[in-house]
């Protein structure tokens, strides 16, 4: 994904101005599309300049206003071809699982403390991934575009979970607390 396609996105949804984009993207996109505020205002600019979105006109036109931004059609028509696109999956690329690589060359001391508070954010996160699924998706929230955000939501509250419970193998592992490697539930189902 690429950020000028997360900002037609959010355009298409609500024509918004640049600040209140960068507030959105911190809300919602920013969470599986991290985006500084910087990158949003310049990469507008560049959409601008391409004919994909444009200025929304105003009654009286003041110096320091803010600009609010729609998508027109060659904008539509970008983000519809994107998304059309087929693309392999992107391999991880996690500093955390090279930096572990490391220790096991180096050693790392203090890599069980790094490691807890990975475990500290990722259960930040997750916890706050399931409190926007409960506040903003009900049962009751049927429409596909719904179930499609609620979609990229889930994605996040299983990536969440995975990055929990691998954190707290690997802390049990490394500091000798677990069952160890090799001992968890698949070396028994096999016996």
């Amino acid at each position: 994904m690429s950020l000028p396609h997360a900002i037609l996105t959010a355009l298409l949804e609500k024509p918004s101005s640049g600040l209140e984009l960068t507030r959105r993207f911190d809300r919602s996109i920013g969470y599986f599309w991290p985006s500084t505020h910087q990158q949003i205002y310049r990469e507008l600019g560049k959409l601008e300049r391409a004919g994909h979105i444009r200025v929304l006109p105003t009654a009286q036109p003041a110096r320091g206003q803010r600009k609010e931004y729609e998508v027109l059609p060659a904008g539509r028509e970008e983000l519809s071809a994107w998304v059309s696109l087929a693309e392999d999956p992107r391999p991880v690329r996690d500093p955390l699982l090279l930096r572990m690589r490391a220790a096991a060359v180096v050693g790392a001391p203090g890599l069980a403390g790094e490691l807890r508070r990975h475990l500290v954010l990722h259960r930040e996160q997750l916890a706050e991934y399931l409190e926007i699924e409960r506040r903003d998706f009900p049962p009751e929230r049927t429409a596909d575009e719904d179930r499609l955000r609620h979609l990229v939501l889930r994605g996040g509250i299983d990536l969440e979970t995975f990055w929990t419970g691998w954190l707290t193998r690997a802390i049990d592992d490394l500091t000798g607390s677990g069952p160890g490697p090799g001992t968890g539930s698949r070396a028994s189902d096999d016996s």
